[in-house]
């Protein structure tokens, strides 16, 4: 009787998880509509024009940094020539660094100002709220009625500013979001996939929601708010480790727009080392869970926004919980073989599991299109995507683990450091990843959980040939997958290069 308790236990998680997956992969297929009636649409709308340069606003350009000794150089060489009028520019060096990086800056920041651009450095004692805190601290003294935010690794094109401003003539627009390129897509397997899952939420994603009216997220970098709307929203706050997210919100629900501008490509630097993808992945999948946890109750009390948006904005801030759904449904897919054995009659209630099926069917449509538009069509664009897509959804269930360890400690109010991620340069030395003082010299502990977990399913393959006499092989593809990407990870992880 304790068994069948406990296998009807199992069944349910895994058939609510499987649920809750099915219905996020909904929520991707209605963005797919909206992206591809964007599309359609986009073609007959006029470009906004530029302002002339009497009607420019005063704009300040912010650049957090913290230990940035291998790309501070090629960004404010960068920042130095962006077009726009040098009297209605002001650009914030904010340098938390604790490293010989901050002489540097200081060094180049001198430089630029000889040459008449107006560049100022801003430090602190200490890096109260992190990321946050040094945007809060640089918004005291910033002139612009518009802040532009650039991280370290980002080269915006000249003429960015240019391609940006315009769109806050209408004055309901509180941010301009641009989509992020890569520098090193090509690098190797890991930054690919990167730039594979990257592509997905910049093109499908926040064209989807923005189409739709839905609340979407500015990205932390590569884009430019109006300050009122930063004040208005209660300003930077550093109780999340994506405080990019907890102010997109704060503000959408004073009804400010946002405004995505997906033509308007900023390049940026992928990580290239597992530990700096961890790195990342972690801040990111946390401070989702952190923002639902913050954000989810004043979402679903406002009176202000519709049904729709408020069912969106829910998934919105669960997409970081989607891995630990994915890692719960994979670890008890393993003694589901077992108990779909012991238990025939429940048969009916197993064939629910081709939700997951579903899932990734929809998911698979999904990404070609963005695909497509990246790379184009045709038999050998397809094949190549296919290659990609099992790639990444390999990887992504092979990163479950660490990044399911995220969110919970997000949901249950852990808190933790901003962990910046390493930058390499890469772009210009393919060898910097290996001499980077920024680097983890040392293997994670992850890395033996991954090799442990990758065991275990090659563990469920093996059982599919003997739950039964005649075999059990549904769930195989999804075990293989799951050996692959856990041992892809750990494979990774132990050569500590990309």
């Amino acid at each position: 009787m304790i068994l069948r308790y406990l296998s009807n236990g199992i069944l349910g998680v895994y058939l609510f998880c499987l649920l809750l997956i099915f219905i996020y992969s909904l929520t991707q297929l209605n963005m797919l509509r909206y992206f591809l009636r964007y599309e359609k649409k986009k073609k007959m709308e006029a470009s906004i024009p530029l302002l002339n340069a009497d009607r420019l606003p005063n704009v300040t350009v912010q650049l957090p940094l913290y230990n940035e000794l291998y790309v501070v150089e090629r960004l404010l060489e960068c920042i130095a020539k962006l077009e726009y009028p040098k009297d209605k520019l002001q650009i914030q060096v904010l340098d938390d660094s604790t490293d010989e990086s901050l002489k540097l800056t200081q060094d180049l920041v001198l430089k630029h100002q000889k040459e008449k651009v107006p560049i100022e450095l801003i430090t602190r004692k200490d890096r109260k709220g992190f990321k946050a805190g040094a945007l809060k601290h640089g918004l005291e003294t910033a002139r612009g009625e518009f802040i532009a935010i650039f991280d370290s690794d980002f080269l915006p094109q000249s003429d960015w500013l240019l391609k940006t401003v315009p769109h806050f003539e209408n004055p309901k627009i509180g941010v301009v979001q641009t989509r992020w390129g890569h520098l090193n897509r090509g690098f190797s397997v890991l930054t690919e996939i990167q730039a594979f899952a990257l592509d997905a939420h910049f093109l499908l994603e926040q064209v989807g929601r923005n189409q739709q009216n839905h609340f979407i997220n500015f990205n932390g970098t590569a884009g430019i708010w109006r300050k009122e709307c930063i004040l208005d929203a209660g300003n930077w706050e550093g109780d999340t480790l994506t405080e990019d997210l907890d102010l997109s919100y704060r503000a959408q629900l004073k009804k400010w727009k946002f405004k995505y501008l997906d033509e308007v490509v900023t390049p940026a630097e992928l990580p290239v080392t597992l530990s700096a993808i961890r790195s990342q992945q972690f801040r990111w999948n946390k401070g989702g869970a952190e923002n639902f946890k913050k954000m989810i109750v004043r979402v679903m009390r406002s009176n202000t926004i519709t049904f729709s948006v408020k069912f969106n904005a829910l998934f919105h801030l669960l997409n970081s919980s989607m891995f630990l759904n994915v890692f719960i449904i994979a670890i008890l897919s393993v003694p589901l073989l077992f108990i779909k054995a012991q238990y025939p009659g429940l048969k009916s209630i197993f064939n629910l599991s081709g939700l997951f099926i579903a899932s990734t069917l929809i998911f698979f449509s999904c990404y070609w299109y963005v695909h497509k538009r990246i790379f184009g069509g045709g038999l050998s664009s397809f094949v190549e995507y296919i290659r990609r897509f099992l790639l990444f959804y390999s990887l992504v269930m092979g990163f479950a683990v660490h990044n399911s360890i995220a969110v919970l400690e997000g949901h249950f109010g852990k808190k933790s450091p901003f962990v910046r991620t390493p930058k390499f340069n890469i772009n210009t030395d393919s060898n910097t990843h290996v001499t980077n003082k920024y680097s983890l010299k040392n293997n994670s502990i992850y890395t033996l959980i991954e090799f442990v977990f990758a065991l275990y399913f090659l563990v469920g393959m093996c059982s599919a040939f003997l739950v039964s006499a005649e075999g059990d092989f549904g769930l195989f593809p999804f075990h293989l997958l799951l050996f692959f990407g856990f041992s892809s990870i750990c494979f990774h992880g132990l050569k500590r290069t990309p």
